[in-house]
Formats: structure tokens, sequence, C-alpha cells
């Protein structure tokens, strides 16, 4: 590759992944790969030489590229955890209750992992506390602790954080908190995702009002209430109306809110919930930072991604194709080294660990796909590439699915597998009958094994290769990324596969080669709608709009992934309050980020 993409994958690899220090320094980034098949290889029962090498060919020449945390600290000896991020405990609504939750999120965050909450729990600023008559402050008051004690981690030394903060649609502090980040500087540190309802989106096509509730235990008084699924609730409960404002009002005020500034996200959470593999035992009411694993309390971020360009045959050519049968073994190779990461790594809390290894969920996904479609000779924006890209994502589902039945034939399902519950849900349904079949008759390792995240520091150590499903930025553009004293400074790039066609000889760019800026919202939309009915967790993607984009077009964004079957959207317009991330080389207008430096996870 040239040199700028060389450059940019060895500043990654010095600053974030490269272990030791002085004389002890990893010299090359295949020692690197090889501490990290070796340490993952340890926890084989039997040939950990062997399974070593397996999971070193699954890493050479960045064909599978593990989460960032895996990379970082596999093999080390530090004491960190091997999980990107969690999502933490409900928490209690009370002052030693909040503070326990904070403290659970530092010492999380300190080990190197990012975390998710649900601040539904918390009741309303303004009404008094039943225990000391004082005056609740609301949700957003105590996320501004949480921001100030993640600045304090960073202070540190410790990994960049990330946090995402989920709310009800339905709370009543819900307006301030689709407000909390239109003025700028304001909970840096988190990402900001509405708990989208069913019920709330048929409120809105009908123009009806929406009350706003809360558990009537922790209000007393009296006055109407309705019966709601309250997080921190094993069941149904009362809940009191405190007021009732116009739906479509709402769900205005959470697009005009993301078209300014970005934030908030949507989670539909009664999909997620609904199409969750342990719907039967879990609850979920928040994500990871960046949205791809929907997560019960506690729960973790087990990732890795499959580096698609590396597997395109004679790209740019008429024969140019996908190498599934290379395909096929890496994804088999990926589970079996993402389920070792579960008996690998330190867990920051007990609770963590039991939650883990309880369920054994991991998140295999792709990254590059952008670039590899371009090799292929397919628009990102055609029927043809959406059904490249479900193609590859299909035989993804069916052979982690295949690999991990096996693993459960060879080490035992995971402890909280229940037969007829499991292949009750919707996505298990779904497979093809041999799979159902073997899960049946041995059980399945892991209860969830597909996520597509963001990847976007992976990638760039991947030689920049276009990040997750998201299109490709630009051609080259200057990026800001983290030095080895934190801060941020430029750094041009180049995309790998219009290095690649150069190299090859070509001048100007590939017949297919297209930017987020030429595509619509509804490009974005559509090709993580193809991708979505294989893949069991979520998938992080960013819709980009641009600048000029009017707020009745960029309006219908979160409606239209709605109807899509998506379980969650994020939109992004270049603002002034996020600013971007990346300045294209030709127009600093051609596009958005599909994150800004706070938003990435890995």
């Amino acid at each position: 590759m040239t040199d700028a993409a060389i450059d940019i994958s060895r500043r990654i690899w010095r600053t974030k992944y490269r272990a030791g220090e002085g004389r002890r320094a990893e010299a090359t980034i295949e020692d690197s790969w090889r501490r990290v098949a070796t340490a993952l290889a340890a926890v084989e029962p039997a040939d950990a030489a062997g399974w070593a090498r397996r999971f070193y060919d699954a890493l050479e020449d960045f064909a599978f590229l593990p989460g960032g945390r895996i990379q970082a600290g596999a093999g080390t000896g530090h004491k960190l955890t091997l999980f990107n991020c969690f999502v933490m405990g409900p928490i209690e609504d009370s002052i030693p209750g909040i503070f326990r939750a904070l403290e659970e999120g530092a010492v999380t965050m300190q080990q190197g992992g990012g975390v998710g909450y649900d601040f539904s729990t918390l009741r309303p600023k303004g009404v008094r506390t039943r225990t000391v008559g004082a005056i609740a402050s609301g949700p957003v008051s105590f996320m501004r602790i949480w921001d100030a004690m993640c600045a304090t981690i960073l202070s540190t030394g410790a990994r960049r954080g990330a946090m995402m903060a989920t709310l009800r649609c339905d709370h009543p502090d819900i307006e301030d908190f689709i407000d909390a980040k239109r003025a700028g500087g304001e909970l840096r540190h988190f990402n900001l995702s509405v708990q989208v309802t069913d019920a709330f989106v048929a409120a809105v096509r009908a123009d009806a009002d929406w009350p706003l509730v809360f558990p009537a235990e922790a209000l007393g008084g009296r006055g109407e209430t309705l019966v709601r699924d309250w997080p921190g609730h094993a069941g149904e409960v009362a809940c009191r109306v405190l007021r009732r404002v116009r739906a479509r009002a709402l769900w205005e005020r959470m697009m005009r809110s993301a078209y300014d500034s970005a934030e908030p996200g949507v989670l539909f959470i009664d999909r997620i919930n609904r199409l969750n593999n342990l719907a039967y035992r879990e609850r979920i009411g928040a994500t990871n930072p960046c949205g791809e694993i929907p997560l019960p309390p506690y729960g973790a971020c087990d990732l890795g991604s499959i580096n698609l360009p590396r597997l395109v045959r004679d790209p740019f050519t008429p024969a140019a194709r996908i190498d599934r049968e290379r395909l096929e073994s890496l994804t088999h190779t990926a589970v079996r080294l993402l389920d070792n990461v579960i008996d690998a790594s330190l867990y920051p809390l007990p609770q963590q660990q039991a939650a883990a290894r309880g369920v054994r969920r991991i998140g295999l996904g792709l990254t590059g796909l952008a670039d590899a479609l371009v090799m292929l000779g397919l628009d990102y924006d055609s029927e043809a590439g959406r059904e490249a890209a479900a193609s590859i994502m299909r035989l993804m589902r069916d052979e982690a699915y295949r690999a991990s039945a096996v693993l459960a034939q060879e080490k035992g399902p995971f402890p909280a597998f229940a037969p007829d519950a499991y292949l009750a849900a919707p996505f298990i349904k779904a497979l093809p009958d041999d799979i159902r079949a073997a899960i049946a008759a041995r059980g399945v390792r892991n209860s969830h094994l597909l996520a597509i995240a963001p990847a976007g520091t992976i990638s760039l150590l991947a030689e920049n290769v276009s990040s997750g499903l998201e299109p490709i930025f630009a051609g080259a553009y200057s990026r800001r990324v983290l030095n080895e004293t934190g801060e941020a400074e430029s750094v041009e790039v180049l995309d790998y596969a219009l290095k690649l066609w150069r190299a090859l000889g070509h001048a100007g760019e590939p017949p297919a080669f297209v930017t987020a800026a030429a595509l619509s919202p509804e490009a974005h939309l559509r090709m993580q709608a193809a991708l979505q009915p294989f893949v069991d967790n979520a998938i992080s993607k960013t819709v980009n709009a641009p600048a000029d984009c009017s707020f009745e077009a960029f309006g219908s964004i979160f409606e239209r992934a709605y109807d899509l079957g998506l379980k969650g959207c994020t939109a992004f317009r270049p603002n002034l309050v996020t600013g971007s991330v990346l300045e294209a080389a030709a127009a600093a207008d051609s596009g958005a980020p599909c994150c800004g430096l706070e938003r990435e996870a890995d």
C-alpha cells in the first residue's frame, strides 16, 4: 500500500495497540498478532499451540480485526478488560444508589471499558422525594456527574472514555434529555439515545397526546396511573401520569436537536426486546456507546470484524469476487477466538463476569464493506451492491451459528441456554433447518454472535479501509487522531481501495467509487436494512446528511429507519455544535464522519 496508508496504520499501532515500553516494546505488528493469538489460545483445554497458529493466521495481514481492547490488552499482563464496553446495572433512585452506580462506572472505565446506562430509573426533576422531602434534580443533572467522572478518569491517562445514556420516551424529563447536548461542551463524553416505543411511533402518526409517566410508588400522592414495563422493576408497574404532550411535537423536538447537534439517536426499544434471542430472560434498555450491542444489565461487548477488502480476489476486474471459502474459515476461527476472550478477560466487576459467562454473547461483524464493493465493481447505492452485502452477511450468520453449535458440542452450550425458548426466538427461527437442528441437538455456545461495529480505529490500523458498513468518506482527507500524549493532531489519509486501484496502474477513480457526500440518507438506511436481518445484535450506522439538507428532509430519517425494520438510528449533519472529525482534501463540506472522536469505542 501507499506510504500514507502505511503511516496511519503504524501511528495507530504505536499509540493504541503496541505492547511494552522501551527495549521491551513490540517491534512489529506481527509481534502484536503473536501476543494476542498466544494469549487467547492459552484458555484452550487442548492443543493451545495449534490454536495459537490458527488465530495468528486469521490476524495476519489484518484479515480478522479483534476489537481494540483485545488487541491492546491480551497477553500484556496489565489489569485491563478485553471487552470494549459494558452496559451497567440499574441505577437505584437514591443518592447512595446513584453514587454506587457512578463508582461501578469509574472502575469499569479505569480498566478500559466504555459504559452504557439507562437513566430512566431516576425520578424527574421537581418532584419531592418521599423519604427526606428534598426536590429531585432529574436524570440530566446526574448525567453531568458521570461526564465529570469520565473526564477525570481520562486525566489519569486511562483509555479515552465513551459512554451511552438512554432515556425512555415517556419519562417526564425526556425534553431536557433531548436538548441536553444542544449547547456546545455539555455532556461531551456521552452519546444520547431515546428509547422509542412502538406506542410512541403510533401516537406520532396519529397526532395524539403522549403521557409522560413515572412509577407511582416513588412519587406518593394520588392521580391518574397507567401500567408500564419500567426498568428497575421485575414486571409491569403502575405509573403516575405527570403531564401530557403532543407526540408529534416531541418527535419534532427530537429531530430538531439531531438536526442541530447530531444527538440524540433513537433505539427502537420494543423491537430490540422482541427480537432478542434471550427475550425469555432479559429486558434491555441500553446499548454500548456506539449502539451495535443492545445489552442487559452488566452485559459486555466482545467485538471483532472481518476485513472484507482482504478477501476480494481479482479486484477491479470482471472476475472480481469474494473468497467465500476464506470467509467461511475466518468466521469459524473468529467465533472461537471471541469465545475465548470471555474466559481470558479480566472483569472490572463480578456482576460483569457472571453476565458474560452466563450467555457468552459475542459480536462478530465486518469492516471495509464500501471498499470491497468498489473492488467488486458494485455501487454502494444499488440493488446489486445491497444484495452482495446481504449475501456476505448471510454467509457470516450461517457459518457463525454453525461454528457456535460445534463449540457447544465440544465445550458445552452457554449456561443460560433453554432449548425450547431459544429456538422460538424470531432470529433463530429464521436460521437454515440444519443449523436449527444442530442447536436443538447439542445447543449453541453463544447466545448472540453477530454485530456490526463502527470499527473506526481498527479500520485505520488495517491501512484505512472504509469503516464498518459506512460508505467511503473521501478518497483523500485529513483526519484527527490522538497521538501518544493524548492530543489530537491532523493526519493525511488515503482510502484503501482508491490507492490499490492506483497501485495497479490505473488513473483517476474506479468506476464504482462513491463517497458519503454523493449518497442520500435513504442510501444509508437501505444498506443498513439490507444487513439487519442477518445480525442478531445490532448495527452501528450513522446516516449522513449534507449541511444544506433541509429540516423537512432530515426529519423523516428516524421514521424511515423504523419502517425499514432497523433497531436504532443515528443521524449526522455537519453543524456548529459537533463540527467534523474529517476534512476532505478536495472539499471541506463533502460529507460527515461516521463518528466523532468521542464516539469511537474501539
